[in-house]
């Protein structure tokens, strides 16, 4: 379960592995080790890329769009300049995360959910309230 932050803002909640369990995520000594659940949300949403991210369009939308310029929408508008690279250097710049682990998917997504409705002291996330 993972928050993302504008300094002091509260942005985003989310968690991964919905329904992971504690074994999921064990490495094999064995094998190569790969990243899994939160890395590899984390690092999609690095990416900026807002094509299957939710977490980048809700960035994009409330963030990038209502500060671009009539410029930049030209540049937009002729495959000068990418909205996905907007993004994802304004989330580089500006936004960071804290991540809790939590027994299982289950458990993970109950204090997600929590977190969304209000429970911390910062209120509701500015992205994604409940």
């Amino acid at each position: 379960m993972y928050t993302v932050w504008r300094d002091e803002e509260f942005v985003y909640a989310g968690m991964s592995g919905r329904g992971a369990q504690r074994e999921d995520f064990v490495v094999d000594s064995g094998g190569p080790s790969q990243a899994k659940g939160l890395w590899t949300r984390l690092n999609s949403h690095a990416s900026g890329r807002r094509s299957g991210d939710q977490f980048n369009v809700y960035v994009c939308d409330r963030f990038i769009v209502p500060g671009l310029t009539p410029a930049q929408q030209r540049q937009i508008g002729q495959g000068q300049l990418f909205l996905d690279e907007l993004t994802k250097s304004f989330i580089r710049e500006h936004l960071g995360y804290r991540f809790a682990v939590y027994a299982d998917g289950a458990e993970a997504l109950a204090v997600e959910r929590s977190i969304r409705g209000g429970a911390l002291s910062a209120a509701r996330p500015f992205l994604n309230p409940l």
